[in-house]
C-alpha cells in the first residue's frame, strides 16, 4: 500500500502543532523552598514558612487586592454584605463553589469553619483564636447561602479579620469523615486534616509530604479565573547554594530566600534574574525578661541601643532593607505614621545604663537558628560585636529548633509578620495581651503610666472605632514599649526570590509574608 507523502507530512505536522500545544496548555513550575511546614491546615498554622503554602488552595469570605499597598477589600467566597448592627454582619454566599473534593460549599461549612476557631477545642486552634478572634461572640446560618457573625463590641477590623487565614473556609463533612465519629469533629480529624488538606482555592494540593514537598494541580471546577499553570511543585532545599545549583541546572524555575550577597550569582546568568521586595515583617530580637538575668529593664534597653540598624542593613542587606521608625508598616494605611519614631542608636546611652543596672559582663545567650532567617545567623554575630562595644558579652546559641519558650532562653532572634493590615495583625499577634508572647510568658508588662493595666491600654487602642483615636493610643503603646524593651527590632528584610527568565513573577506588597500567589494573572511562563 502507497502512502501519500504530502499527507503523511500535514498529519505529522498537526502532531507537532497538538504537542506543543498541550506543552503550553500544561505548563508546569517548580519550586525550590528553604523551608516547608509539617502540615497544611490554615486555622492552624501561624508561621513564615507556612504562609506561602495557602493562598493558591484556600480561601476567605472576604477578598483583599493583593497588588494594593493599603487595604482593598472586596468579595471572595461572600460575594456581599451588609452590617445589620454594630455587632452583626450578615454575608451572602457565592453559589458556585466547590471543595477540591467534590462537594458544594454551603453555610453550614462556613459556620463550622469560623465556629472551630471562635469556640476551639483543638489545642493549636485555641492559640489561634486568643491571638486573632478574642471579639467573636458567635457565627450563625441564615439559610444555606446566607450567615451572620456577631462580635462582643463593635470592632475596628471586623473586615480584616474575615480575610486572615485563619478565617479561610474549609469542608465541614470532609474533615468530619476523617478520623473516628463522621458526626463529631475530633481533635484527630484536624490533625488529618494538616496531612489530607481540601479547600476552595484554584489549585488542589494533590501531593504533600510533610517537611519536604506540596504539589498544587489546577482545579477544574474553581468558581473563579482558571489559572494559566497546570501544576506546580514546591521542593524543601534547605541549603542556599543547593538551591542556586539547582536553578542553574533547571531543576526548579523560582527558588526562595536569596540573600543580598547571592543576588550578583544568579543575575550573572544570562539565563536567570532576581524578583524582591521589602517584605512586610520585622526581623526582632526579643528577651525573655522573667529569666533573671534580663529582669531589669535598662539592660533590655541598654541592649537595644548599642545596635547599629543602618550598619546592619548596609552590611547584610545592601541597604534595601528598610529601618523602621517603630512597629509600623506602610500597610497599616489610615494608621501609618512615619513622622515620630522609638528606634534608636546611642551607644553612650548604652553604657549609662549597663552601669546603672549594674552589668556585670555576665554572657548573655543569644539563640538562633542556621538558616531559618535569611541572614539570620549573620545578624547575631554583627549584634555580638556592637555588643561588645559597649562592653557586653554574648554567647550566641545556634540551634535547629525554635527555643523561644526554653525556660533558660534569654535573647533570641525572632520576626513579627504583618498577618494582616492594622497593628494588631502584627504588633498586636506578637505583644498583645492574648498575643504570642504573653500567653508564652516570656514577657509580664508592668503596669503603663495612667493607666490600670497594660489590657486597659490595649483595649483602648483594639476596639476605638475612631482612627485619630486608635493613632494616639498605639504612640502611647509604642512609647511605653520603648521603655520596657520586651523586643526591639532589627529591620523589615529586602527578601529576593531566584527564577528563570521565562517567569514572569514577583512579591505582591498586598500580601502577608512570602506568598506564592499563581492565581491568574500573577504569574506567566513563556516556553
Amino acid at each position: 500500500m502507497k502512502t501519500n507523502g504530502k499527507r503523511l507530512l500535514v498529519v505529522l505536522g498537526a502532531l507537532a502543532v497538538a504537542a506543543v500545544a498541550a506543552q503550553c496548555s500544561a505548563l508546569e513550575i517548580r519550586v525550590g523552598a528553604a523551608n516547608m511546614r509539617e502540615y497544611v491546615d490554615p486555622g492552624k498554622d501561624h508561621s513564615n514558612v507556612g504562609s506561602m503554602q495557602y493562598f493558591n488552595s484556600f480561601q476567605p469570605l472576604i477578598g483583599k487586592n493583593a497588588r494594593a499597598v493599603e487595604p482593598e477589600f472586596g468579595p471572595c467566597l461572600a460575594e456581599s454584605w451588609e452590617m445589620l448592627s454594630p455587632t452583626t454582619i450578615e454575608l451572602r454566599l457565592r453559589k458556585d463553589v466547590f471543595f477540591h473534593n467534590g462537594d458544594p460549599m454551603t453555610a453550614d461549612d462556613v459556620v463550622f469553619s469560623l465556629d472551630r476557631m471562635f469556640h476551639p477545642t483543638f489545642p493549636p486552634y485555641v492559640t489561634r483564636s486568643r491571638e486573632y478572634f478574642s471579639n467573636m461572640e458567635k457565627v450563625e446560618k441564615v439559610d444555606d447561602y446566607t450567615v451572620r457573625v456577631h462580635t462582643k463590641r463593635p470592632d475596628p477590623i471586623l473586615l480584616t479579620l474575615l480575610n486572615v487565614q485563619q478565617s479561610m473556609i474549609v469542608p465541614e463533612k470532609y474533615i468530619k469523615g476523617l478520623t473516628g465519629s463522621p458526626d463529631v469533629a475530633e481533635d484527630s480529624d484536624f490533625e488529618a486534616f494538616g496531612l489530607k488538606p481540601v479547600g476552595t482555592g484554584p489549585y488542589a494540593i494533590t501531593e504533600f509530604v510533610p517537611g519536604q514537598k506540596l504539589v498544587w494541580e489546577r482545579f477544574d471546577k474553581y468558581w473563579g479565573e482558571k489559572p494559566d499553570l497546570e501544576k506546580a511543585a514546591v521542593t524543601r532545599i534547605n541549603e542556599m547554594a543547593a538551591r542556586i545549583t539547582a536553578l542553574k541546572n533547571g531543576e526548579v524555575d523560582i527558588i526562595t530566600n536569596v540573600p543580598p550577597d547571592q543576588i550578583g550569582t544568579i543575575e550573572r546568568d544570562q539565563e536567570l534574574k532576581v524578583e524582591g521586595m521589602q517584605t512586610p515583617i520585622f526581623h526582632v530580637a526579643f528577651f525573655k525578661t522573667n529569666n533573671p538575668k534580663l529582669a531589669d529593664k535598662r539592660l533590655r534597653r541598654a541592649l537595644s541601643l548599642a545596635i547599629d540598624r543602618d550598619l546592619l542593613n548596609e552590611a547584610l542587606w545592601h541597604g534595601k532593607a528598610r529601618v523602621p521608625e517603630y512597629h509600623t508598616f506602610p500597610q497599616f494605611g489610615a494608621l501609618y505614621d512615619p513622622s515620630w519614631r522609638t528606634i534608636e542608636y546611642n551607644p553612650e546611652k548604652a553604657r549609662q545604663l549597663l552601669k546603672e543596672a549594674g552589668y556585670d559582663g555576665t554572657p548573655i545567650r543569644f539563640d538562633t537558628q542556621a538558616t531559618y532567617y535569611t541572614n539570620g545567623l549573620l545578624a547575631v554575630q554583627a549584634i555580638r560585636e556592637m555588643w561588645a562595644e559597649v562592653g557586653v558579652t554574648m554567647e550566641i546559641n545556634v540551634l535547629d529548633r525554635w527555643t523561644g519558650d526554653d525556660e533558660d532562653m534569654e535573647a533570641r532572634i525572632w520576626s513579627n509578620p504583618l498577618y494582616f493590615p492594622d497593628p494588631v495583625g502584627s504588633y498586636g499577634t506578637m505583644w498583645s495581651p492574648t498575643g504570642a508572647r504573653i500567653t508564652a510568658k516570656s514577657w509580664d508588662p508592668a503596669k503603663p503610666k495612667g493607666y490600670a493595666s497594660y489590657e486597659e491600654l490595649w483595649n483602648n487602642f483594639r476596639y476605638s472605632m475612631d482612627t485619630a483615636e486608635r493613632l494616639k493610643y498605639y504612640r502611647e503603646i509604642m512609647e511605653y514599649i520603648a521603655e520596657e524593651a520586651p523586643f526591639t527590632i532589627l529591620y523589615q528584610p529586602y527578601e529576593s526570590w531566584g527564577m528563570r527568565k521565562d517567569v514572569d513573577w514577583k512579591p505582591l506588597p498586598g500580601h502577608i509574608p512570602y506568598v506564592l500567589d499563581f492565581h491568574k494573572g500573577n504569574i506567566t511562563v513563556s516556553r
